[in-house]
Parts: structure tokens; C-alpha cells; sequence
């Protein structure tokens, strides 16, 4: 039985744009910029603070060494955020009636505070409520030290969000992740690109 669903963010509740980030900082000057961006996982200084192994101000203070002088954190922050599109609003009905159904809902997400606390809380906010309202509970990367499709993230959402992952069904954009968290009892769907998490929800 299916008593709690587990999203991943990026691609499945959130629209994303790789090119979108990758152009911004490129405007900005950083070199070979493509290189540090991937569908499912960033490389380099950005895995470092989605990881947890970089602060917000190491961070910056990393990027202004490759970027050009007097590039400030603002703009840093901005060209980072060129990543997320927005949340549609139909999602976000999704979720609040699949919490009314009764369903644990949870988030599981390879993000980083630059975006966490800026452009993704203001998405979630902007129907006047706050992730809180929508999740039973969450856990990002950063805070968890540790990347999907890692074990470790899965045994800390697990632990943290005190759910079983024989009773949790967790929806994600990468294959990679979804077969990890088979591997590890979780019930796992791929939200494959055009399809919409909705779905893949199990009948009642």
C-alpha cells in the first residue's frame, strides 16, 4: 500500500532550463560554463554547494575567482537561478489535494540555499502560502551532505521524514535516481519530459 509520496523538485514539480543557466553565466564571463551543468547533476564548484561541502559566501567567493572582477554575489545568485522556470499553478493544486487525500507528501530534492531560499520558496509562495503548506516534510542535499542517486540520501530522507520505503512512492526525472531508489525498496516512477507527476498517482 502506497501511504506516502516522495517528489523529487527539479523536472517533476518545478520547470527547468539547463540552457537558461548555462547562457546566463556565460554572459557574466565564466569560462567553458556548459561544462559545469548537467540534466540531473551539476559538477565543480556548483555540486560542491549542492552537496553541502561549499557555504553560500565559499560559494561566491569561489565563483569570483574564475569570474571577472567586481562580478558581485547578486548577479552570481541571478545567472544561478536562470535554472528554474517556475512551478505551474496545477501542480500545486496537485499537491495540496493529494495531502487533503490523505497521503504523506514529501520532498526530496538535489538543490542548493542559493535557490532554496530565493527563487524556489518564492514559487512556492506565490498563492500566498509556504512549502510548509504543501509538505509533510522535506530534505535537500545541501542539508543532507549528500547527492541522489547516493544511498545516502534515501536512508536520510528515510530517518528524517520517519517513512518506510516499502509504503512510499517516489517520483523523479532521472532514471538514475528512480533505479536507486528501487534498489533500496522504495516503490519508484520515472516522470518521463511532456508527462505530468498526476499521472502516476495509484487509484484509491
Amino acid at each position: 500500500m502506497v501511504r506516502n509520496l516522495l517528489f523529487d523538485l527539479g523536472g517533476v514539480i518545478m520547470d527547468i532550463e539547463r540552457r537558461r543557466c548555462v547562457r546566463a553565466f556565460e554572459a557574466l564571463g565564466l569560462a567553458d560554463a556548459d561544462s559545469y551543468f548537467g540534466e540531473y547533476s551539476q559538477s565543480g564548484i556548483f555540486k560542491a554547494i549542492e552537496d553541502g561541502s561549499f557555504s553560500v559566501d565559499r560559494f561566491h567567493e569561489a565563483l569570483r575567482e574564475v569570474l571577472p572582477e567586481g562580478t558581485t554575489n547578486y548577479q552570481i545568485d541571478n545567472a544561478f537561478c536562470e535554472f528554474l522556470v517556475g512551478i505551474p499553478a496545477h501542480r500545486l493544486e496537485a499537491l495540496r489535494d493529494l495531502r487533503r487525500r490523505g497521503f504523506g507528501i514529501y520532498l526530496l530534492s538535489n538543490t542548493n540555499p542559493v535557490m532554496w531560499r530565493s527563487k524556489i520558496a518564492t514559487e512556492f509562495a506565490k498563492e500566498g502560502l509556504r512549502r510548509e503548506d504543501y509538505f509533510d516534510g522535506m530534505v535537500t542535499s545541501f542539508e543532507a551532505r549528500a547527492l541522489k542517486p547516493d544511498a545516502a540520501i534515501f536512508r536520510y530522507a528515510e530517518a528524517q521524514l520517519a517513512i518506510k520505503p516499502e509504503e512510499t512512492l517516489f517520483f523523479d526525472d532521472s532514471q538514475a535516481n528512480v533505479d536507486a531508489a528501487r534498489a533500496l525498496g522504495f516503490q519508484a516512477v520515472l516522470v518521463e519530459p511532456g508527462h505530468e507527476f498526476t499521472e502516476y498517482i495509484p487509484a484509491e
